[in-house]
């Protein structure tokens, strides 16, 4: 079945688990005194905006801050591509230091992104400690022994498929598809 494409989520699927990961994340936080969001640029700025979003809306929590953070210098493969990569904006504007910080992206695939974000965020200070938050976990794919702490869903895809996540913000569609290339 050679450039299939195959929903994974529909829009009401991923609503659902935006709901439990909010759950998990009021359970294991609290108040959010103590802890800050952190989306790791682009893809993971749609799933923390919407988690930010529901957790001050449906569940009352007062503040939850928000930063963006740009990995792209700090990838281990940053010298490797042919063409130039695009830049994102890191937009941090509140302490790390001895914060919980919860790095949150879209797919955890093989764990390189998340390394680059555990080097870039020292920048900021050093957090108490850092969890993870991924709407799909691609668990067979790893290259590095990095695990997420909370996960929408886990997806056992092969090397040569993809799993791609659009939303309603840039794709006109909350979906999660996985597509042969």
């Amino acid at each position: 079945m050679e450039g299939y494409k195959k929903q994974l989520l529909s829009a009401k699927e991923i609503d659902v688990i935006l709901h439990r990961l909010a759950c998990e994340l009021i359970e294991n936080h609290g108040d959010f005194s103590q802890t800050v969001f952190v989306g790791i640029q682009p893809r993971g700025t749609y799933l923390a905006q919407r988690l930010v979003r529901l957790l001050q809306g449906d569940y009352g929590v007062a503040d939850v801050p928000l930063g963006l953070l740009d990995i792209t210098f700090f990838r281990d493969d940053f010298r490797r591509s042919a063409k130039p990569l695009q830049a994102n904006t890191t937009a941090i504007d509140f302490i790390v230091e001895d914060k919980k910080v919860v790095f949150i992206d879209d797919v955890l695939y093989t764990g390189r992104s998340i390394r680059s974000a555990l080097t870039a965020i020292q920048s900021f200070g050093r957090p108490s400690e850092i969890e993870l938050l991924v709407l799909i976990d691609r668990r067979f794919s790893r290259h590095l022994p990095i695990q997420p702490d909370y996960k929408g869903r886990q997806v056992d895809a092969i090397n040569e498929e993809r799993v791609v996540v659009h939303w309603q913000e840039t794709q006109g569609e909350d979906a999660v598809y996985v597509i042969d290339k």
